[in-house]
């Protein structure tokens, strides 16, 4: 088979050493051979495949997809069901709703259907104007403007209702149905249909869609199991009496699921931009419940990752919460809760963040002995279109009313309390990476539970984070990746107290090979003092084009090469590739810390702008005009 050698000659080895080649393919060998990258390749017989002792292959997927099954997706008129999601990821050519023809330039490894938990299997009978929909006026109302064209509005308004608890009991469908356990069942049949254990991973899972009224606390449930399993419980939802919108008691849904199947799930938080607050609680729950200790080691238990970038805004921090940090205002939506019944704050922010999250977390480990904010990171599309896209120079869209047309660049996605969000303010992220042993549920899912996972905001940045007490260059020189487990643990690992000397990390980046360039690599930390204060600090740790670092930063900046009026850019500055031995100046033995790495590619035109200039129409001024596109590692924590 051909092996490729883009990382040795580019002086970098994300997967292992150079004199040991992988006998997997995978992303980084996949995205080399379509890069304009120089190569070098061999031709070497198939070793006996046996499953490495560490992961040593990158998967990229999307934990975040709805199809025609979501309420919601389905009255925005998506017409297609999960085979054609999973078809897509695949790399198949499929007609999205809208009639156009699209495919993957790169499939994905892996993809998990969301589709929401409340009122699966509704949208079709809406449609067909099941009588018993109808004959309420509500659903009537629906009908009729679905029937008119007017999926935008319908789905605006079932979003509205369904967030203030005010749907009709007719139009909210009853997971002890038979036209909900169909529904269910039917997805569960495409992901064994498309499950290819060692080429793509199809999971089964889906959205619980708990809103507050209309505070964002959505998880996403991803189940290790197949078929036999997952077809022996439907899914929890939030309506009463069948569920509930607290997490406390999709908690113990879970708990049931796998004493009942002795099978395994997890829940992924998303979006706490959109909840005013209530997604990381510091003392109490929204309903006025203090924090104890069952909250913290349940959330704990459950959610060992958080969705930290995708459509909706990005959500590792905000400038508010990180005034000294200059990368932090990157695509926050910071308009009010998710159906745009309430303002934002300033007060609700901390609430709101992941980073303000970490730090949070090591407050409440000291006062219950339990971390329920010890998360990874992961990035997914939250596409409702069934297809999981996120390239801003073919940007597709994320809801079926919004793919490619120029009335997209002005026209409104949404309408509330005195605010409006337009189609142009949705994002392009994001990606979920996961380093695993081997392509399939298990071998995915064991990496998603350690946490060795990173976020990206749509390019296929690599990057891998080690910690240690005893790094040294010759380490991160050769064969980085087994020193790195050998000697310390990877992103998502706990690195126990040793001795007074500082930590050190080794940091290894590369771009996307069909992308831009690497500006830098930084290492985010945050730490609790003796008083019980939080506090962060951001390190640049490697700056392309042989820039120096001065006072924790590049001492300068890496420039633009972009030309708005052409919706093009150049990478004559950046690095294909960084790396970097560091050793924490800062480190004081008796505070517990995190450490995560984000990784800045260099800037490059935002959607927007390649719209503007295919369709010859007015760049807009209310978003950027360029971004620069990120990874986010999972944490790796000290505690004393």
């Amino acid at each position: 088979m051909k092996l490729t050698y883009l990382s040795c000659l580019i002086g970098v080895l994300l997967v292992q050493g150079c004199g040991q080649p992988s006998t997997e393919k995978n992303s980084v060998n996949a995205a080399a051979e379509d890069s304009k990258v120089a190569k070098v390749t061999v031709e070497q017989k198939p070793a006996p495949a046996k499953t490495p002792q560490y992961a040593q292959n990158v998967y990229f997927g999307d934990t975040h997809l709805h199809t025609s099954n979501s309420f919601d997706a389905g009255a925005f008129g998506n017409t297609l069901p999960p085979d054609v999601a999973y078809q897509y990821a695949r790399g198949e050519q499929v007609t999205a709703s809208m009639g156009l023809k699209t495919k993957l330039i790169k499939p994905l490894d892996f993809l998990v259907v969301a589709d929401h938990s409340d009122n699966m299997g509704m949208i079709p009978d809406l449609y067909a104007g099941k009588k018993e929909i109808i004959a309420n006026p509500m659903g009537k109302e629906f009908y009729d403007g679905l029937k008119a064209g007017k999926n935008h509005e319908v789905a605006i308004e079932l979003i509205k209702q369904f967030s203030q608890g005010t749907l009709p009991e007719e139009l909210n469908y009853d997971p002890q149905s038979q036209g909900y356990k169909d529904t269910w069942n039917r997805i569960i049949d495409s992901a064994e249909k498309y499950n290819d254990p060692g080429k793509f991973t199809a999971f089964i899972g889906y959205e619980w869609t708990s809103l507050i009224k209309g505070g964002n606390m959505h998880r996403v449930v991803i189940y290790r199991d197949g078929e036999e399993k997952g077809r022996q419980m439907v899914p929890y939802t939030t309506t009463p009496p069948y569920g509930n919108q607290n997490p406390r008691e999709l908690w113990k849904w879970m708990q049931t699921y796998e004493d009942k199947t002795q099978g395994k799930i997890l829940a992924i938080a998303h979006n706490g931009n959109l909840s005013n607050g209530i997604m990381f609680p510091m003392a109490e729950q929204f309903n006025g419940s203090a924090l104890d200790k069952e909250y913290v080691e349940s959330r704990a238990r459950w959610e060992p990752l958080y969705e930290v970038t995708q459509m909706k805004g990005d959500g590792e921090s905000h400038p508010f919460l990180s005034p000294n940090d200059e990368f932090a205002d990157f695509e926050n939506w910071e308009f009010g809760n998710l159906d745009l019944s309430e303002h934002k704050t300033n007060d609700m922010l901390a609430g709101e963040y992941g980073r303000e999250a970490l730090k949070t977390g090591l407050v409440l480990e000291e006062k219950f002995g339990t971390n329920p904010y010890k998360f990874g990171l992961i990035g997914s599309t939250d596409s409702h279109t069934s297809l999981a896209t996120t390239e801003a120079d073919n940007f597709f869209g994320k809801m079926s009313t919004m793919e490619p047309s120029e009335a997209r660049l002005t026209k409104p996605a949404m309408q509330g309390k005195d605010i409006t969000i337009n189609y142009r303010a949705v994002v392009s992220s994001g990606l979920a990476a996961v380093w695993a042993t081997e392509n399939t549920r298990k071998g995915l899912f064991d990496a998603m539970e350690r946490k060795e996972t990173y976020a990206t905001t749509g390019q296929r940045i690599q990057v891998r984070f080690f910690a240690g007490w005893d790094y040294n260059q010759a380490d991160l020189d050769g064969d980085f990746v087994k020193s790195g487990y050998e000697k310390g643990v990877p992103m998502g690992g706990d690195l126990a107290a040793k001795t007074a000397n500082a930590p050190s990390f080794m940091v290894v980046g590369m771009k996307d090979p069909d992308a831009a360039n690497l500006d830098r690599l930084q290492v985010v930390k945050g730490w609790m003092d003796t008083n019980g204060k939080t506090h962060e600090r951001i390190f640049d740790v490697a700056c392309s084009d042989n820039r120096s670092i001065v006072e924790r930063r590049c001492d300068k900046l890496v420039g633009n090469t972009v030309d708005v009026k052409t919706a093009t850019y150049t990478n004559d500055i950046g690095e294909t590739s960084l790396k970097a031995l560091w050793v924490d100046p800062e480190f004081d033995a008796a505070q517990n810390a995190f450490y995560y790495v984000r990784v800045l590619a260099i800037p490059t035109p935002r959607w927007t702008t390649y719209d503007a200039v295919r369709y010859g129409a007015e760049l807009p001024t209310d978003v950027p005009a360029t971004i620069q596109d990120r990874a986010y590692t999972a944490p790796i924590w000290y505690n004393h």
